[in-house]
Parts: structure tokens; C-alpha cells; sequence
């Protein structure tokens, strides 16, 4: 290995005790394979073994916490305890390679697709349709389900910690419910879960207090509790990057052990405000980085740049279409093997891959996610 790539193989110890063995994180993928009754299917297993042993740690792709937060088709559950079983499938089959295995857990709210949920109707904090055309608008929900599904996040967590994950993360980005809540665009409530901006982040607030509570009762190990925001989004009104900032001041106070900033490039600056060029996640970082870790994800395909990254002080990278077209990206970067890393997508390499086929069908159907070659 180079030496200039030692940094990526540091170890890195959370708040909570868990140490994570180097920098690199696999990316929570969707990948729509679950089995017919949402649990973790054979494929998916595949998958995931495929691309553990070499990074630090996978977080999964993400588990709904209840019926009516379902996001995906083909997505898996951690709304019962019957899931308990499935997910430890999940969970043993990462740390058998030797990677720490992180549970991501979600309600899509008004992102559902209404056919996947049991009375076809999607709920928010507000009755307010998301920007897409056809979209339902969802209802608002009510005290007692607000209430009812920040127990059940617990209960997600519970199930988590039973089924053997040695953490969860918190999905509050890419427009979801707990974004929902936060977002001055779906979120138009005059009680205490919205109005100010310091109400509209009450809802992830009472989350996260709920699954530390249940991580202090019922974990007998070390435990993980990340939380992953998107810092803008496109909407007027919509969440800005000032409204960001003043979330994740607030957030760096909640005991987390990071936050991963979902965005499309690491280097990128606002989309709303083209005059703020300097990266969102490093102004992120800058803010509150000495206080809870920071992930950075987005475009950074090769160990020169992820190393580049890491020299801004951000102590994670968390990889995804490049463990995609390269399973083994960290381990051919410690072997001095990084001139072998896959960089494209060739439509012969399914099975080599060990991509499912649902995943398959979209990686090479979706044009310019990636670079696919014959």
C-alpha cells in the first residue's frame, strides 16, 4: 500500500465505544430485493457479503419502522419483531467478513407509494403534496400518531439491538419524514412540531431522544446512533443551509456519534445560492465537527481522492457506486492493487458482481448514475 493511503486505514473510535477499524463506510443502497413478505432475501445477503470485510462498516439499506412508512418495493422491515430473525441474517452475514453492521431506519412519510401501504393513503407532518406531478397529498398526522411512530423508531432500534447490529442510523435526509418535519415546505403545522424553525426540528429531536433511550435500556454493548440529513433542498420554501447549520448546532448536542451528509458531491457548494461555493459538508464540518464526527460522501472514486477528502479533516468517507462496480475498492487499495479497481459497469458483470436483480435492472437502466459499458 502507498503510504499517502495510510490515512485511510487509521482506526476511528465513536462516542459510544465502538471502534470502527478504518475511514471507508459502505453507502445505505436501496437495492429492492427483499423477499415478497419484506424480509432480507438470499440476494440481498449476497450482496451485502460481497462488499463487507473491507470497509469499516455497511450501513444497510434502510428498514421501515412501521406499515405506513413503507418507501420501496422490495424493501425490508424492522416494524415486528417476526423481523428479528431476518435482520440478524443481515447483521451476522456483514460481521462474519469482518465489517461493522449499521441498521438504517426510516418512515418515507409522504414519499410512500401509496399501493405499498395498508389503507393507500401516505401521511406528513402536513396535507401538503410533494413537487412531483400525480403526487398524493398526504394527510397530517395526528398527536397520537406522531407519538406512536417516534415509538416506534424506539422500538426499530430495540429490534436492532436483539437482532445484533452494532449500531442504527437515523435517515432524516433526501426528503423523508423526519426531513418532513424539518422542511418549511411539508411542513406547515402551527404546533409545537412546527412553525419555528426550532419547532420544526422538534420531531427528529423527540426521535433521536427516543432511540438513545432505548439504546441505554436495552444494549448491553457498545451501540451506534448516527443521524443522516440532507443539508438543502429545491423547494420554496424549503430548507436552506442556514436553517442546516443551525439544525446541526443543535444536533452536536444530542450525543450522536455522526452525522452523514447525504449530497451528490463532496466538493459542491449550496444549489440554492450559487454564490456559497464552499462545500456544504466542510461548512458542516467546520460548525461542528469538533463535536460529533462528520461523513462525507459524493463522487470521490479513487483513494487519491478520498484521501483528499480526509485531509479536510472529515473523518469518514462512506463509498457507494464505487463499491457498486468495485466490491473489493478497499481492499485492492491496501494490497497497492489500485490500478485493478473496477471504474465502470459492464453488462456482463452481474454475477460476478453479485448484484441482485432488481438493483441490476436499475443500475444499468438509469442513464448517468453509472458509467455502464458493454
Amino acid at each position: 500500500m502507498k503510504s499517502t493511503y495510510q490515512k485511510i486505514f487509521e482506526p476511528f473510535t465513536f462516542t459510544s465505544g465502538v471502534e470502527i477499524k478504518n475511514r471507508i463506510m459502505l453507502a445505505p443502497m436501496t437495492n429492492y430485493s427483499a423477499k415478497d413478505n419484506d424480509e432480507v432475501s438470499e440476494s440481498e445477503l449476497a450482496y451485502y457479503s460481497e462488499r463487507s470485510g473491507g470497509v469499516g462498516a455497511v450501513i444497510t439499506a434502510v428498514a421501515y419502522i412501521e406499515a405506513g412508512g413503507k418507501g420501496f418495493p422490495g424493501q425490508f422491515s424492522a416494524a415486528d419483531d417476526s423481523f428479528i430473525p431476518s435482520l440478524k441474517k443481515l447483521a451476522d452475514t456483514i460481521q462474519s467478513k469482518g465489517s461493522k453492521a449499521i441498521l438504517q431506519i426510516f418512515h418515507a412519510g409522504r414519499m410512500s407509494p401509496p399501493d405499498l401501504l395498508p389503507d393507500q393513503q401516505s401521511v406528513s407532518a402536513s396535507a401538503v403534496a410533494v413537487e412531483q406531478k400525480g403526487a398524493q397529498v398526504p394527510r397530517e398526522m395526528t398527536e397520537s400518531e406522531i407519538q406512536a411512530t417516534i415509538k416506534n423508531f424506539g422500538e426499530a432500534t430495540r429490534r436492532a439491538i436483539e437482532a445484533g447490529y452494532d449500531g442504527v442510523e437515523i435517515h432524516g435526509a433526501n426528503t423523508y419524514l423526519l426531513q418532513q418535519f424539518f422542511s418549511p415546505h411539508s411542513n406547515r403545522r402551527n404546533d409545537q412540531w412546527g412553525g419555528s424553525l426550532e419547532k420544526r426540528m422538534a420531531f427528529p429531536l423527540a426521535v433521536i431522544a427516543e432511540v438513545k433511550k432505548t439504546v441505554a435500556k436495552f444494549a448491553k454493548h457498545p451501540f451506534i446512533v448516527g443521524y443522516r440529513l440532507s443539508p438543502e433542498e429545491g423547494s420554496n420554501p424549503g430548507i436552506t443551509l442556514e436553517d442546516t447549520l443551525s439544525f446541526v448546532d443543535t444536533l452536536a448536542n444530542q450525543q450522536l456519534d455522526y452525522l452523514h451528509i447525504s449530497v451528490m458531491h463532496f466538493w459542491n457548494g449550496s444549489f440554492r445560492d450559487k454564490d456559497k461555493s464552499e462545500s456544504r459538508i466542510l461548512k458542516i464540518h467546520e460548525k461542528v465537527g469538533s463535536r460529533v464526527p462528520v461523513i462525507g460522501v459524493g463522487s470521490l472514486h479513487t483513494p487519491d481522492e478520498v484521501v483528499d477528502a480526509l485531509n479536510t479533516g472529515v473523518p469518514f468517507i462512506v463509498l457507494g457506486r464505487e463499491l457498486l462496480m468495485e466490491p473489493k475498492w478497499v481492499q485492492k487499495v491496501e494490497a497497492g492493487e489500485e490500478a485493478d479497481i473496477r471504474t465502470t459497469l459492464s453488462k456482463q458483470a452481474q454475477q460476478e458482481l453479485v448484484i441482485p436483480d432488481p438493483l441490476w435492472d436499475k443500475l444499468i437502466n438509469i442513464p448517468g448514475w453509472l458509467p455502464v459499458v458493454e
